[in-house]
């Protein structure tokens, strides 16, 4: 808490001036361009690594990045964000984000019976596949941002607006040893860091839609 504070202190000081104008602007409304959903793992830095502005992502953070089946009651508040993002702000493209050593990840290859019986147990029996696990944690973790992805599709939000908008649903992975980020290039079915020649190319395709 001293460091937010004085975080705090030190924007105010140093850096409010300069968002000023950022900031007016944002007082009147809101258009980001994506929903951008993520672990809530502090170190998925997204406005760090995507360089990111203020107004830019409207972010669903969750143990996990999951994504609960559609209807589940337990599920209200990530379903919530996710209408909201898309019926009201009409947002063009969905990121699921999922990470390096993730705990969420860890915890379902122990099995869930590992874990103390509350809410963190719940959750990842909720929104957790059921899938062989793979041969890391890493890998359980990209493999999870695609369960996640298909669930989406499962939401009557998302569907219909791929049907009447053209939706664009995406998957990143934060490397964050190599601080590194991964795209799941969906024709090749692969993992591709986002150099600038894999940056141009997802850039193309979406001044394609």
């Amino acid at each position: 808490m001293k460091k937010l504070i004085q975080g705090i202190v030190d924007f105010r000081r140093a850096r409010r001036e300069g968002y000023a104008g950022t900031f007016a602007k944002l007082a009147l409304g809101q258009q980001p361009d994506a929903l951008f959903i993520a672990c809530s793992d502090s170190r998925v830095a997204v406005n760090v690594f995507a360089s990111a502005d203020p107004g830019d992502l409207f972010v669903l953070r969750n143990v996990g990045n999951m994504i609960p089946p559609w209807g589940d009651p337990g599920g209200t508040a990530a379903a919530a964000a996710i209408e909201y993002a898309l019926e009201i702000l009409k947002v063009r493209d969905v990121v699921i984000c999922g990470h390096s050593d993730c705990g969420a990840m860890r915890a379902r290859r122990q099995g869930l019976s590992s874990l103390p019986a509350g809410p963190v147990r719940d959750w990842l029996a909720l929104a957790g596949g059921t899938e062989a696990p793979a041969a890391d944690a890493d890998e359980d973790s990209r493999r999870n941002v695609l369960l996640q992805l298909e669930r989406l599709k499962g939401y009557p939000s998302v569907a219909r607006a791929i049907e009447e908008r053209s939706l664009g649903l995406h998957g990143l992975w934060f490397d964050i040893r190599r601080v590194d980020v991964l795209y799941r290039e969906p024709e090749a079915g692969n993992w591709a860091v986002v150099d600038e020649a894999e940056g141009g190319r997802i850039l193309a395709r979406l001044e394609g839609r």
